[in-house]
């Protein structure tokens, strides 16, 4: 199969936009690890914080890596642009398939970052469970609709 010069750069504009969506979750994280630094400080016992801090870390190797897979799938389509310029068909074919293979690389680390980010969420969701279940019936002396039912009758 011959490449034309337009067939690899139909991947540059897919891969800034990647890059822009890898680099906005990655400001987002930063964001969240600063606020939980001041949660941390308030609380320094709380075992919820230890395990997002442990999915945090997790998430944010991961999304170097996707970048980093990100860039080399830019910067082996760039050798092919230059190779099917040159007229060098089959080391412009394996260029471009390397270019490929980094950006499904990629795209598999992201997948795997999403997965462990709902999972942090989780864990944020059970936290939250846990405050509202012991607000509504202990501090505020509220019971849940399905506890003891029989006080009610008396």
């Amino acid at each position: 199969m011959e490449l034309e010069l337009s067939t690899p750069a139909l991947l540059f504009s897919a891969i800034t936009l990647l890059m822009l969506a890898y680099t906005n979750r990655f400001l987002a994280m930063a964001s969240l690890i600063r606020g939980l630094n001041e949660r941390y400080r308030e609380r320094p016992d709380d075992m919820q914080l230890l395990g997002q801090l442990k999915n945090l870390r997790i998430r944010m190797i991961m999304i170097k890596y996707m970048q980093i897979f990100g860039v080399i799938s830019f910067l082996i389509c760039v050798v092919c642009m230059f190779l099917i310029y040159k007229k060098f068909d089959t080391a412009a074919n394996i260029t471009f398939m390397m270019s490929m293979v980094a950006l499904l690389v990629s795209l598999g680390i992201s997948l795997w970052e999403i997965n462990l980010s709902t999972k942090a969420l989780s864990i944020e969701l059970s936290g939250m469970e846990e405050v509202l279940k012991k607000s509504k019936s202990g501090a505020l002396g509220l019971k849940f609709k399905d506890s003891d039912t029989s006080t009610s009758k008396s």
